[in-house]
């Protein structure tokens, strides 16, 4: 054992679960957070399932994005917090502040509980969300400086709470001097093994290739980071003397486009991905399509255009070095194929 303990938000979680593993193998102490203590049984469930280890290590509290009760007693007795909980709600809803709220508001919360209880460093998990969205097309690499304009084209609500939720956690560092440490995490989109029951994320896209759900390819270019990277970098993140006060843009390569996402899959997985498409859907016919389908819209302005990223902070500072993103589209598509979450 390390003798260090760590709170991770929201342990229900795809992140979070992947945190708390690496975590635990690596000698911490881990406490965390589920929204009522019933949860904690399929939460410990979900993880043991994926071989955890040091298990007696691993404790549960009950705390609630949405209300100040139980975040004292989370955090008590904490070195570190990894504040992983958010909703995630990609596209269309029919109310933005269904998750703008609980995102910023619980992430205020979390920063005021840790100031009080003397945290050295709170590690936020942000998206590239929160970087990349409402600015024009152009010939641009993305990194750690740019940030996503809420009211801009093409933003929808996740893109808006994962914004605003940042900001409002850099000016309460700032507005306290500095106290805890803050440093976030901007992860492209998140694929890798699946843990439980539930695909979230951009599994989703995986998910629906294998199951034959979406029939032919958009013209649409995923940047894709392993979650096991993901967990990898917050913890690095958690502990280095210079990550303090920085933004870290987490990907890995080019944008890919969804028909080589299936390509790959049906390479690798063979008869298992008889029904990953292999037609390509006109743009035009998309457009149209999303003018009867709400959930479609977010997505028409990024149709034929691969945004660019940049991961050499991460790699520089924090000593990062990712998978390729082939492994966490593959080891994503088998992990489902092992827990029947395809029908």
């Amino acid at each position: 054992m390390t003798g260090k303990r760590v709170l991770v938000t929201g342990g229900s979680g795809f992140i979070a679960g992947h945190c708390i593993l690496q975590l635990l193998a690596q000698g911490y102490a881990v406490r965390t957070t589920v929204r009522s203590l019933a949860k904690e049984a399929s939460a410990r469930k979900t993880l043991e399932d994926a071989v955890m280890i040091h298990g007696e290590h691993l404790s549960f509290a009950a705390a609630d994005l949405l209300e100040d009760t139980g975040w004292a007693d989370a955090v008590a007795g904490m070195d570190f917090i990894l504040h992983v909980a958010s909703p995630v709600m990609p596209g269309h809803v029919d109310n933005e502040n269904d998750v703008i709220v609980p995102a910023r508001e619980g992430t205020l919360r979390v920063l005021r509980a840790a100031r009080d209880a003397g945290i050295r460093r709170v590690v936020l998990t942000s998206a590239f969300h929160a970087v990349s969205w409402g600015h024009p097309h152009e010939d641009h690499v993305f990194t750690e400086k740019d940030w996503t304009v809420p009211d801009g084209p093409g933003v929808d609500a996740y893109g808006k709470s994962k914004t605003l939720a940042e900001r409002a956690a850099w000016d309460f560092v700032s507005s306290h001097g500095g106290a805890p440490e803050l440093t976030t995490m901007l992860p492209v989109a998140v694929m890798g093994p699946v843990m439980g029951r539930e695909v979230t994320g951009a599994n989703h896209v995986v998910q629906r290739l294998l199951t034959g759900t979406l029939r032919a390819f958009p013209d649409l270019y995923i940047p894709i980071v392993d979650v096991r990277d993901v967990a990898a970098a917050h913890i690095l993140a958690m502990t280095h003397p210079d990550a303090a006060g920085e933004r870290f843009l987490l990907s890995n390569g080019p944008a890919i486009a969804m028909k080589d996402i299936g390509a790959i899959i049906r390479a690798e997985l063979g008869e298992a991905a008889r029904r990953v498409p292999t037609r390509s859907m006109p743009s035009v016919v998309v457009r149209i399509v999303a003018r009867f389908r709400k959930e479609l819209r977010p997505f028409v302005r990024d149709l034929g255009y691969a945004k660019q990223t940049s991961n050499e902070k991460a790699r520089r500072m924090l000593g990062w070095n990712p998978k390729a993103p082939r492994v966490a589209i593959v080891d994503a598509a088998r992990s489902m194929l092992r827990s029947g979450l395809l029908g």
